[in-house]
């Protein structure tokens, strides 16, 4: 059997026994780096690169628009969203990244492509801490949907799978949202910042 360098193609998960720490972080996938010989893909499917002043502890970045970008970036003190661009700093530093998306088709195969880039080097150098998958719709996604996601996640470090918030459908982006996922989303992408940036108050 011929084997393949493919970070979507993952091998069978094994027993996980519940984490009941306080602070749960999700485990890696098995790519957390770019790698050598990902074929990266085409110019019109890459997120374009932006060279970005100013400083931030985080950078979220929306896969294709309407991504919910501003609004996860609104949920950490000290991120910015960096309007659907890799950012590249002027002094030089590597970015600490969140990719973000929806969980429809359009927002999952964007967030493969981009994905892609980044494993295949395409990408400027940033830290990756993972991906993002916000619900479109309210309700159950269709298991279809679901089961893209599981495999476009393969491709990041960590997915985090978060549900629908209707204030933010209305126009209210101060409400945090009180559902375990995003507390638990919050948690751990607060927890890879500060270990990441000891100095980094939050």
């Amino acid at each position: 059997m011929q084997l393949s360098l493919n970070p979507w193609v993952t091998s069978p998960a094994e027993s996980i026994e519940e984490d009941t720490t306080d602070v749960h972080v999700p485990p890696a996938a098995v790519i957390s780096t770019p790698l050598k010989g990902m074929v990266e893909p085409d110019t019109a499917d890459r997120l374009a690169s932006r060279t970005i002043t100013g400083t931030a502890a985080l950078w979220v970045v929306g896969s294709h628009g309407g991504a919910g970008e501003s609004r996860t970036a609104d949920l950490f003190n000290g991120a910015r969203p960096t309007g659907h661009c890799w950012p590249v700093l002027q002094n030089g530093s590597k970015p600490r990244v969140l990719l973000v998306c929806r969980a429809d088709m359009r927002g999952l195969t964007t967030a493969q492509s981009a994905l892609t880039q980044w494993a295949s080097g395409a990408a400027p150098a940033v830290e990756l801490l993972g991906l993002a998958v916000l619900a479109d719709a309210p309700g159950k996604t269709p298991k279809t949907l679901r089961d893209f996601t599981a495999i476009v996640g393969g491709g990041a470090p960590r997915l985090w799978t978060l549900p629908w918030v209707e204030a933010w459908r209305h126009g209210d982006s101060t409400t945090t949202p009180t559902a375990r996922e995003y507390q638990r989303f919050i948690t751990d992408v607060t927890a890879l910042v500060t270990e990441t940036n000891p100095s980094t108050n939050h």
